[in-house]
């Protein structure tokens, strides 16, 4: 993601219109015994897109500002957030992420990371009298069933937000590729215009 002005105020406009979404909408909607959570979509979004600096940056004011607004113990979610982030950033570092259904596998990845670290973080910080139960398991995995659903719609709002300031589109440089593959054509039939 290109550092600039621009783009931190695309980011951050994201971080408030989704903490604000899923504070006053998304959260408040029980599906199958879970919910819902935007914030680690757009974390993992964000990271996919950005990298892993961008991805850690959005995390870190995500959870800061809706810990803030919860009223929950300030740091639980952005440590969490920060960590999800740095980590989908850095899988896209090392990676090629210009696969189509990429946005599924890395939105129940970060949405599993983000409900297992923070219930982790609450049962070592004792926070609201966390408890493991078989309950909190089945919300868990419906959690991160219902963040998979919703995943690709999200990540493409959030790439349609963000392409504007990106380096490099994953999707684009799939295309590329993919378009230099037809061209050349397979090994052994390179220059006799076959399967065109």
């Amino acid at each position: 993601m290109i550092l600039s002005p621009g783009s931190v105020a695309r980011v951050g406009l994201l971080v408030i219109v989704a903490v604000l979404l899923d504070i006053s909408g998304v959260s408040g909607v029980r599906l199958l015994g879970g919910y819902a959570d935007l914030l680690p979509l757009l974390v993992g979004a964000a990271a996919l897109y950005g990298g892993s600096l961008a991805g850690a940056a959005t995390g870190f004011f995500a959870g800061l500002l809706a810990d803030l607004l919860l009223g929950q113990t300030l740091g639980t979610s952005s440590l969490v957030l920060t960590v999800v982030g740095y980590w989908v950033g850095s899988y896209r570092e090392l990676r090629d992420s210009g696969h189509g259904l990429l946005p599924l596998v890395v939105g129940s990845a970060a949405s599993l990371a983000y409900v297992v670290g923070i219930a982790a973080v609450s049962f070592m910080l004792e926070v609201g009298g966390a408890s493991v139960s078989l309950l909190v398991l089945r919300d868990m995995v419906v959690t991160v069933f219902l963040n998979t659903l919703i995943s690709l719609p999200v990540f493409v709002a959030i790439r349609r937000v963000l392409r504007p300031v990106l380096e490099v589109d994953p999707l684009e440089r799939r295309r590329r590729r993919r378009a230099a593959t037809i061209e050349r054509g397979p090994i052994g039939l390179r220059g006799l215009e076959i399967g065109r």
